[in-house]
């Protein structure tokens, strides 16, 4: 009993750092909206400043996974709690347009652990992987929404480096209730042993292309999608809200909402193949991005919470992918990696929403870009071998 109750608390500080992960690193797209009438700057001039922390969050991966695997998970975790609060606090004091890139690009530096390693030991013998997974979904999303809330409203109040300021320090202190809550902790590797029966060598490709291009185009239509939303909500929403806050509590309700994808979805994997739900999740996205590239008003919020509650709900399918598909002494690793390709994708968005808004002054095009993505996710989805074609991995 004593086991079990470490254990759910030790999850419940990973959970609590996926939601500063995701907090941390939105921050900007809603502070970029007080910072340009502060530094009376553009947005499409603004907003590029962030690329360097996008490219990080993916590169920085791989050596994240590898330093996991090789030193300490726990270790680890400690870096990346304490790393990104000191991230974020000093990119608050930034007064120039390269000292804001290069405390952005740190942010992305420390935020790049999480993902390998806090996932990693997450799913580490648990009995309910989809279940885990949607609840550690539902905790990311959430850090998606409250930055958005947050930002607007420490911006509106304070101004734009208290909206970095305050969720530092607070990311400190949930540093210190991770060392104590994994005091103790036993996380036992090899409890998952490679699945013995080998994949023939087409099969193998479909499953590897399936992934890329599901990882790969779900991190820019995520990245894409989250990142524009404050600016798309600016101006379409406009009758509704005219203050940075207002912003940022539509778009907190938008994502709060959509997390609950991450539920469903977690249940779903649980209890039917993931074929079926990848299929399912990705053919709900493609109208609706194409839908909220012209829609303003109610109809616009209505559209975007059904948009955004599927593409958060692709999430937990591809983390599922890997933890039920690979060996545990090196899935820090091949979490890596997926993220690697999510988060190259997703650096992309950055250039493309700032230069897509420049060009058009609007995000119509983007959005059908979007769209078109997700039809070939769609068209790869259908491709993924069925759960009879592919052998799970063999309990130890």
């Amino acid at each position: 009993m004593r086991a079990m109750e470490n254990r759910a608390r030790l999850d419940l500080f990973l959970n609590v750092g996926h939601f500063f992960d995701h907090l941390a690193m939105l921050i900007f797209p809603t502070a970029v909206l007080a910072l340009g009438t502060a530094w009376e700057r553009p947005y499409s001039e603004l907003l590029p400043l962030a690329l360097g922390g996008f490219i990080a969050f993916g590169a920085c991966s791989i050596p994240a996974g590898w330093l996991a695997d090789h030193w300490s998970r726990r270790g680890m975790m400690k870096v990346f709690f304490f790393g990104i609060g000191a991230a974020t606090i000093a990119t608050g004091f930034a007064r120039t347009a390269v000292e804001l890139a290069i405390g952005l690009t740190a942010i992305g530096v420390f935020a790049a652990i999480y993902h390998p390693v806090g996932i990693a030991m997450l799913v580490s013998n648990q009995p309910r992987l989809g279940r885990t997974l949607g609840i550690n979904g539902v905790y990311g999303n959430a850090g998606l929404a409250f930055a958005a809330l947050l930002t607007g409203a420490l911006a509106d109040l304070a101004g734009w480096r208290f909206a970095f300021f305050v969720p530092g320090l607070l990311c400190i202190a949930a540093g210190f209730g991770f060392v104590w809550a994994s005091h103790g902790v036993a996380l036992g590797k090899g409890a998952i042993k490679k699945a013995e029966a080998r994949l023939p060598r087409a099969l193998l490709a479909r499953v590897f292309v399936s992934v890329a291009v599901a990882t790969a185009c779900g991190g820019v239509i995520f990245n894409a999608t989250t990142v524009s939303m404050p600016k798309v909500f600016d101006e379409r929403l406009s009758a509704l809200t005219d203050t940075n806050f207002g912003i940022g509590v539509l778009v907190c309700v938008t994502y709060l909402i959509a997390a609950m994808a991450q539920l469903v979805v977690g249940w779903w994997i649980d209890r039917r193949p993931i074929k079926a739900v990848f299929v399912a999740v990705v053919a709900a996205q493609v109208p609706l991005l194409f839908a909220a590239g012209s829609l303003a008003g109610y109809a616009m919020l209505a559209v975007a919470i059904g948009m955004m509650f599927f593409v958060f709900g692709q999430i937990p399918i591809n983390d599922a992918m890997i933890a039920r598909y690979t060996a545990e002494e090196w899935r820090a690793r091949a979490y890596a990696l997926r993220y690697v390709m999510s988060f190259a994708g997703s650096a992309t968005a950055v250039p493309l929403v700032a230069w897509v808004y420049s060009a058009y002054g609007d995000f119509q095009p983007l959005y059908a870009f979007l769209a078109a993505l997700s039809a070939l996710v769609f068209v790869f989805a259908l491709a993924f071998p069925g759960e009879r074609a592919v052998p799970r991995p063999v309990p130890a």
